[in-house]
């Protein structure tokens, strides 16, 4: 039997029903919505039963301006070496308290991933054996990939916005230098 996406669309909707969501076709590749609160077990059937043997990548969305339900997002991505077909899923998260079992126990590659997850956008992966910040100091407060973070710091003075093509907004900017 070929797997293709419709073979795992059925079988998937089979599995766990109202659970997995929105199936298309994106960009060549099937994408779908996972239950937060299932998405160990859709990884493991993906895995066990049809051959998704390669976690390719796993990252945080964050969506301010949808509903409270639905602010933040896992994303997962596999690949099925065997027939050479990829797919991607995502999981919805609260705004309050963005929070997913972790897949670690799935796929040791994993554990990286969920930590830098964790580190840039605040989401806790429960279960993670060591979720702490990866590659931010350890003292920062803020999640910088959430859109509430300032894109640039106001109080830096190491560079003069002229030079980067961005004119002040204001002729009090032009009296201070």
């Amino acid at each position: 039997m070929a797997l293709d996406y419709p073979t795992i669309t059925q079988q998937l909707a089979e599995r766990f029903g109202d659970s997995v969501t929105d199936f298309r076709e994106e960009y060549g590749m099937l994408s779908f919505e996972v239950a937060a609160s299932r998405n160990t077990e859709v990884i493991q059937f993906l895995r066990d039963n049809l051959g998704f043997n390669f976690l390719t990548d796993l990252c945080g969305v964050h969506y301010p301006d949808n509903t409270a339900e639905r602010q933040f997002a896992v994303v997962y991505h596999l690949h099925n070496w065997v027939e050479n077909v990829r797919l991607r899923f995502k999981c919805f998260l609260p705004g309050d308290k963005p929070e997913i079992n972790t897949v670690t126990t799935l796929f040791l590659s994993a554990n990286w991933q969920e930590r830098e997850t964790y580190d840039f956008y605040g989401i806790i992966f429960t279960g993670h054996p060591d979720l702490r910040r990866i590659l931010n100091m350890d003292e920062m407060e803020s999640f910088p990939l959430r859109k509430e973070f300032p894109l640039e710091d106001a109080n830096r003075t190491d560079k003069d916005d002229r030079y980067f093509g961005r004119e002040p907004q204001n002729s009090e900017y032009l009296q201070l230098k």
